[in-house]
């Protein structure tokens, strides 16, 4: 151990400034502020969205459109992933569980399946919705639904 070498112990240097504590601290006087104006003053907040005057770009800008805070959003599920799953397990039930183990859901996700696609397994469906082309191509090849 040399001179060239030492350090001061783990966490005894300080990194932050600390301000308004007099001249001698070299951050005394304005603290840091500037001189004047409405930033140099005590109770200053900045406004979120204020443009010093001019007016926001949130009122600017002209609004449109309608969102629905009642809108139930299902992830579509066709006939035809159905029938590869049934064909890759050699499942006669399909549920949520087959398909959030498959990897095509998330266990929070509502599902709806579609008539996109041919289905020839016998399978029990359960899901949230069926399209009217599903729920009749299901029963055609045999198969039931059961709505959760």
């Amino acid at each position: 151990m040399n001179l060239s070498n030492l350090k001061p112990a783990e966490g005894s240097i300080k990194t932050r400034k600390r301000i308004g504590r007099g001249t001698g601290s070299g951050l005394g006087g304005t603290s840091t502020r500037g001189h004047k104006g409405q930033k140099s003053r005590s109770g200053y907040s900045k406004k979120i969205g204020f443009e010093g005057g001019q007016m926001p770009i949130q009122r600017r800008l002209p609004k449109f459109g309608f969102k629905n805070i009642n809108r139930v959003e299902f992830k579509a599920i066709n006939i035809e992933t159905l029938q590869q799953l049934a064909e890759k397990t050699n499942a006669t039930k399909i549920g949520i569980d087959e398909l959030v183990s498959a990897g095509f859901i998330s266990s929070t996700q509502l599902v709806k399946i579609l008539g996109k696609g041919s289905i020839s397994a016998k399978l029990e469906v359960s899901a949230h919705a069926f399209s009217k082309s599903a729920e009749a191509a299901i029963q055609a090849a045999g198969g039931s639904i059961v709505k959760l």
